[in-house]
């Protein structure tokens, strides 16, 4: 089987399908050059606290910067990261991972302190990755020529990549042109996140859509076995 690869855009300490994702590529390429989209996963992500589920967000500058692209957005608040650690630690100091793991969270949050969203959201895939032991190699869209259409610009990264298979999230099952990646040779998959495994979860109800440092915190090191892989 040749080369797969993913073309996904950076979010904030993503949840644990998209870290399987990486990890089912051999290349993962971070498509920040593509429009900033208010109230999304790009600057933002979700915890659980005895009251629920609360959104840790990075504050970014948008006012009048309508059509930014995700890599050219900066944070507007150079304060978040300790803000962040501080309800990831009081929320978190009574679950069995937070032990082995406050230290090393602890230092990369407080020493975080990047200009644009863009650099914070790659420290952290980057990070947790190798917490994971995923070694996939991760790539910018920026490395690459990139066409006008939404379709061309993938099969072109595919190409220039020498991917013979492109492995998407299944919500773009509704929108993805397949006859344009088969007349490349391109093979097209979606990857599926069904049938996750629930683990010991804090504060019930259990959900999976949350960030993977709550899977990390909850279950410390024997992560590994919720995951797909």
């Amino acid at each position: 089987m040749g080369k797969k690869i993913a073309i996904i855009q950076s979010n904030y300490i993503p949840w644990k399908g998209y870290f399987d994702i990486i990890n089912y590529v051999d290349e993962f390429i971070l498509f920040d050059d593509v429009q900033y989209t208010r109230r999304d996963w790009r600057n933002r992500n979700i915890i659980k606290t005895p009251q629920g589920l609360h959104w840790l967000t990075i504050p970014v500058e948008v006012k009048g910067k309508y059509f930014q692209a995700i890599k050219d957005t900066k944070i507007a608040d150079k304060n978040w990261n300790k803000k962040h650690w501080q309800s990831i630690k009081s929320n978190y100091a009574k679950t069995k991972g937070f032990n082995e793991y406050a230290d090393f969270f602890e230092n990369h949050y407080l020493n975080c302190n990047f200009e644009y969203l863009s650099e914070v959201n790659f420290y952290f895939i980057d990070t947790i990755c190798k917490l994971l032991g995923i070694t996939t190699k991760i790539r910018w869209s920026n490395e690459f020529v990139l066409k006008d259409e939404k379709t061309e610009r993938l099969i072109g990264i595919c190409k220039q990549a020498n991917a013979v298979c492109y492995v998407s999230g299944p919500s773009a099952k509704g929108y993805m042109n397949d006859e344009a990646f088969a007349k490349e040779n391109i093979k097209l998959e979606y990857f599926n996140y069904d049938n996750y495994p629930e683990y010991p979860q804090n504060f019930p109800p259990f959900n999976h859509y949350v960030s993977v440092l709550d899977l990390i915190l909850n279950v410390g090191k024997n992560c590994f076995i919720y995951l797909k892989r």
